[in-house]
C-alpha cells in the first residue's frame, strides 16, 4: 500500500471470548478504503468472528472495532448495518419476495422513492449479469445457485454501502460457476471501489480476489500482506496453504 490511505475499519486490541474460550486474541488490524482484504484460514480460526464484529453482530470482549471513525458500540446498530452490505454462503433471500423486492429491501426501509428503487434494482441486476426484464419478477425457487448468489450480491449493494462483508459467499457453488462469480465480482469491486472484507478457507479464491491476505490461526492474525508477499511468507501455516495452492496448480 502506498501513500496516505483512509482507514475504513480498524481493530484495536480486539479480543472476543465465549464461555472462557478466546475466539479472537488481541487483534490489531487496519482495513483501507477501497481494498479487498481476504481473511484466510481454517474452520474455527476466527475469520467469521472477525467479520461479525464489524457489523455489531458480536461485541468485543476487549478492545474496539472502529468503523468509519466511530466505535461500533457508539453506532446506532440499524444505521451501522444498513451502511454495510453483507453476503453469506446461505444467501438468505426471502422466498416469498420476488428478486426485485429482495434487492429493494434496504432502499425501501431507507424510504427511497419508488422510481429510484426500481432504477437501482435494474442497474444492479445488469451489473451482476442478470437481465432485469427476465429476472426481476422471478422468485428465489426459480433461480439456480449461481443466480441466487448474484441476487444476494445485488441486494448487499442496493443502498450503495461503502463496506461489503462476504462470508464464504461462493463456497456452495460448483467449481465453474464459482470461478465465474469470483472473476465477475473482482471486476465489480474494482468498478464500484468498495471496501471488501471477504472470508474464505480457499487459497485459490484468496489469490484471485485479494489486494491483501490476512491469515488467521487459532484466533490470531499470523500473516498480513499482498498476495506476492504471502507467497514469500515463512510462517508454517502460510506454507501449508501455499502447498495446497501448488497441489492444484
Amino acid at each position: 500500500m502506498t501513500g496516505k490511505q483512509n482507514i475504513a475499519v480498524e481493530f484495536r486490541e480486539v479480543s472476543y471470548r465465549v464461555q472462557q474460550r478466546d475466539l479472537l486474541h488481541h487483534l490489531n488490524l487496519s482495513i483501507y478504503e477501497g481494498e479487498a482484504l481476504i481473511l484466510l484460514g481454517r474452520s474455527g480460526s476466527g475469520k467469521t468472528t472477525t467479520l461479525k464484529l464489524i457489523n455489531h453482530l458480536l461485541v468485543p470482549t476487549q478492545g474496539q472495532v472502529i468503523v468509519r471513525n466511530r466505535p461500533t458500540t457508539e453506532w446506532d446498530v440499524i444505521k451501522l448495518r444498513r451502511s454495510i452490505g453483507y453476503v453469506i454462503q446461505e444467501i438468505g433471500l426471502f422466498p416469498h419476495l420476488s428478486v426485485e423486492d429482495n434487492i429493494a429491501l434496504v432502499p425501501s426501509l431507507e424510504n427511497w422513492k419508488a422510481n429510484r428503487i426500481k432504477a437501482r434494482v435494474y442497474e444492479l441486476l445488469d451489473l451482476v449479469g442478470l437481465e432485469p426484464d427476465k429476472f426481476a419478477s422471478r422468485y428465489p425457487h426459480q433461480l439456480s445457485g449461481g443466480q441466487k448468489q448474484r441476487v444476494g450480491v445485488a441486494r448487499a449493494l442496493a443502498a450503495d454501502p461503502p463496506i461489503l462483508l462476504m462470508d464464504e459467499p461462493f463456497g456452495a457453488l460448483d467449481p465453474i460457476t464459482r470461478l465465474e462469480l469470483q472473476q465477475q465480482f473482482d471486476d465489480l469491486r474494482k468498478q464500484l471501489r468498495k471496501t471488501v472484507i471477504f472470508v474464505t478457507h480457499d487459497i485459490q479464491e484468496a489469490f484471485i480476489l485479494a489486494t491483501r491476505i490476512g491469515l488467521m490461526q487459532e484466533g490470531k492474525l499470523v500473516s498480513l500482506g499482498t498476495p506476492a508477499e504471502f507467497k514469500q511468507d515463512t510462517h508454517p501455516e502460510a506454507r501449508r496453504f501455499l502447498a495446497c495452492l501448488r497441489a492444484i496448480a
